[in-house]
């Protein structure tokens, strides 16, 4: 896999220091794919991710959501020494991190036979949605004067 080097853009750009820190992140991103995980959109503005923790508890598992992030973390904790034959229920520490668009937030998350749902909402301000602005103008017959004609 390439990598490119975004220095050069960091001196002739101002404001797009988020996009390039996404693109980094996603080239430094590893190919480890605990635990999978689903993004959906349920409607237009409202998006939901699903990751499979099977193993887990909703007490071992933790959600953070900061700025543009939102975290997932996960540690099983052995309470008791048990000898396994075959274990191929993964139970180690994991984080994922998501990135999220502006005005993207978490509304909630729910755990369910060893899903974990998290459900996202994008919430636009008014003061950002587009508005339609009203045109003032004279009316045609305020500064329109008719000068007096004399019939011929």
């Amino acid at each position: 896999m390439r990598t490119y080097d975004f220095s050069p853009l960091f001196r002739s750009t101002i404001g797009f220091d988020r996009l390039f820190d996404l693109a980094e992140t996603a080239q430094r991103a590893t190919d480890e794919g605990y635990p999978p995980y689903n993004i959906e959109r349920l409607a237009e503005d409202c998006y939901q991710i699903t990751l499979a923790v099977a193993g887990f508890s909703p007490d071992e598992i933790s959600i953070t959501a900061e700025q543009n992030v939102v975290t997932i973390e996960g540690g099983k904790t052995e309470k008791d020494e048990r000898e396994f034959l075959y274990r191929g229920i993964s139970t180690r520490h994991f984080k994922r991190q998501f990135s999220l668009a502006d005005y993207v937030q978490v509304k909630g998350a729910a755990f369910d036979n060893g899903l974990l749902k998290i459900e996202l909402i994008r919430e636009i301000p008014e003061a950002m949605k587009p508005r339609r602005i009203a045109i003032n103008g004279a009316s045609p017959s305020g500064n329109v004067h008719q000068i007096e004609a004399k019939a011929a």
